[in-house]
């Protein structure tokens, strides 16, 4: 089994999502530190122009979106479970809603000048200026729509009362009792406010919410080791993807295995991956792509949240 390589970076929420993935697995992982901002040459010979972060990688098979890697993993490793048995359809559901509602929440109350002013002080100011308006070309094209300052701090309070109120109950020490994705999609949100003493109060406020988030946390990130990109390439180039699922394909809109299709996110990150379709599940679409540095390739995305269009 090839190992499983995180495409990242250290202030990413969605990498520290995928990073408390790995810990609570209790995985072992190679670690390629990207750029936050356009370009990442190596990361897109690999996923077609896929930008968004982070991505993993298992031998010439490439991973998009949190939601995906969540069940990739899953299937190496049963347990400790991400989606508990009878629970699978409300874990998924709410890490759906944390993953959007509440991130775009935090990214909202996070972006703010004072909170931008401690967050990136250590940067020069064309460095600050570049990220944010790499951010700005993140979020546009699709369907997401940036939450103004104002109307992020007005719901937040109801977002963390309903919180609070939940886990102030004796149901466990999780949101669903046991540990599962719907905790590590919740939590990453909140690890990213609690980054500076400017936005962390969103948090500090609510104490079940506060004692919980620690717990979430504690699960670690693993074991890992650090890789380059070129290795990873590497890796992929010396590698054949996977066998393909053992399901059948199902494809509503008449998309055929073997047809030429362009796929791309639906809400924010829209940039378009071109390939062969090779699979279509009732979770995940595969597309294969050749690249003169990452060689021949299998990239999966979530059916959820994603497009498919005839090239």
């Amino acid at each position: 089994m090839s190992e499983l390589i995180l495409h990242h970076y250290p202030t990413s929420p969605f990498s520290e999502k995928a990073r408390l993935l790995l810990g609570f697995k209790g995985l072992s992982w190679r670690s390629v530190k990207i750029s936050p901002v356009m370009p990442k040459p190596d990361l897109t010979a690999l996923t077609g122009g896929y930008r968004k972060t982070p991505v993993l990688q298992i031998g010439a098979d490439v991973y998009c979106d949190t939601a995906l890697i969540a069940r990739r993993l899953e299937q190496k490793k049963g347990l400790p479970a991400f989606f508990p048995e009878g629970q699978e359809m409300i874990a998924a559901t709410f890490a759906a809603w944390a993953d959007s509602v509440v991130f775009q929440h935090a990214v909202s109350l996070v972006f703010q000048p004072e909170s931008i002013a401690v967050r990136f002080g250590s940067m020069p100011p064309e460095a600050i200026k570049a990220f944010i308006a790499d951010r700005a070309g993140l979020f546009s094209g699709g369907s997401a729509t940036r939450l103004s300052a104002e109307q992020a701090r007005h719901q937040w309070p109801t977002i963390m009362a309903r919180l609070e109120q939940q886990l102030q109950r004796e149901q466990g020490d999780f949101l669903l009792g046991e540990p599962s994705i719907a905790d590590f999609a919740l939590a990453h949100s909140l690890w990213f406010l609690k980054a500076t003493a400017i936005t962390s109060a969103w948090v500090d406020a609510y104490p079940a919410v506060s004692a919980w988030l620690g717990r979430v946390t504690g699960f670690g990130h693993g074991a890992f080791s650090e890789m380059t990109s070129g290795e990873a390439l590497e890796v992929a180039r010396n590698a054949m993807p996977a066998a393909l699922p053992d399901e059948q394909f199902d494809e509503p809109n008449g998309f055929e295995a073997g047809q030429q299709v362009v796929i791309a996110a639906t809400d924010y990150g829209v940039d378009p991956v071109a390939g062969e379709l090779m699979f279509a599940g009732c979770e995940e679409l595969i597309v294969r792509r050749e690249d003169e540095r990452g060689g021949v390739v299998h990239v999966h995305f979530p059916r959820f949240g994603f497009r498919i269009e005839a090239q």
